[in-house]
């Protein structure tokens, strides 16, 4: 009899707020093991800001079309002990694991919408609590690796409409008086700034690769150019530049543009084209 191949080991991506000061991540991926022994776990970021759901659901967008088809585990939990649900929701590539509190919305998008969604509430694949502070190790993490182990969905509990699950809150730009308004998504460690904008809305008002942008943060208007590439922006040149996922970001040639720009998450930017004599 030909020697079958070996099975390829599952794989568990797993994002959170833990951050790696404290025990919470290596006590998850324990827990993950428990279930699930042979399965290797891609550590996506734990440097998600605490709490903020927001953060790490454009992060999750970000990567997951990037992660390999397996378990996908998401915790970023300001509501853990309430009456929020705990989900699993199956898509093409496999099954996302978090809170139902907008975290999973983005990446469910991202991969072609839900098929089925199982609220978590059977305790045979959860930890015994001593309080309801950790459902990461709790009720995540046992039903990462249970799925992982190939554990049916819908032993982990009831089937809920997919339609039910609580939307992400990705913002869109907005046209204003031929402007394209829009706010900063994301920093990253190097201070560029992601927009939620990208350079179909600059074309769409006139503005050119290599030509001239009106950028406006706050009180701060300056004119920037839009580059190819971070290291063009000539030095103190404020650069826009279409980034690794396709969307318009503020730089500045090996310095942070966010700090000198006084940006962070959330804060409103216009960009638009340079009037005449201006």
């Amino acid at each position: 009899m030909p020697e079958q191949p070996a099975p390829e080991p599952p794989v568990v991506s797993f994002l959170s707020d833990y951050g790696l000061a404290d025990e919470f991540v290596g006590v998850c991926k324990a827990v993950i093991l428990r279930a699930a022994p042979s399965a290797q776990i891609i550590d996506v970021t734990h440097g998600i800001l605490p709490f903020d759901v927001r953060a790490g659901a454009l992060a999750l967008a970000r990567s997951v079309q990037y992660l390999p088809p397996g378990v996908v585990l998401a915790i970023v939990d300001p509501g853990v002990g309430t009456d929020r649900r705990a989900v699993a929701v199956e898509v093409e590539t496999g099954i996302l694991v978090g809170p139902d509190n907008g975290l999973l919305a983005p990446a469910v998008a991202m991969l072609g919408g839900a098929r089925r969604v199982v609220s978590l509430t059977n305790p045979d694949y959860q930890l015994e609590a001593p309080g309801a502070t950790f459902a990461g190790r709790d009720i995540f993490a046992p039903a990462a690796g249970y799925l992982a182990a190939g554990t049916p969905l819908e032993a982990l509990g009831e089937l809920v409409d997919p339609m039910s699950l609580v939307p992400g809150t990705v913002p869109l730009p907005r046209d204003e008086n031929g402007r394209a308004a829009g706010e900063v998504l994301w920093i990253d460690r190097y201070g560029n700034a992601q927009l939620n904008i990208d350079p179909g809305d600059l074309a769409a008002l006139g503005v050119e690769p290599g030509g001239p942008v009106d950028v406006e943060c706050g009180h701060d208007r300056r004119t920037g150019r839009w580059v190819g590439s971070y290291a063009e922006a000539k030095p103190h040149e404020l650069a826009v530049v279409v980034d690794s996922y396709g969307l318009v970001s503020l730089t500045l040639d090996r310095r942070p543009a966010a700090e000198e720009l006084g940006l962070k998450a959330g804060s409103a930017v216009t960009l638009g084209p340079v009037e005449a004599g201006a």
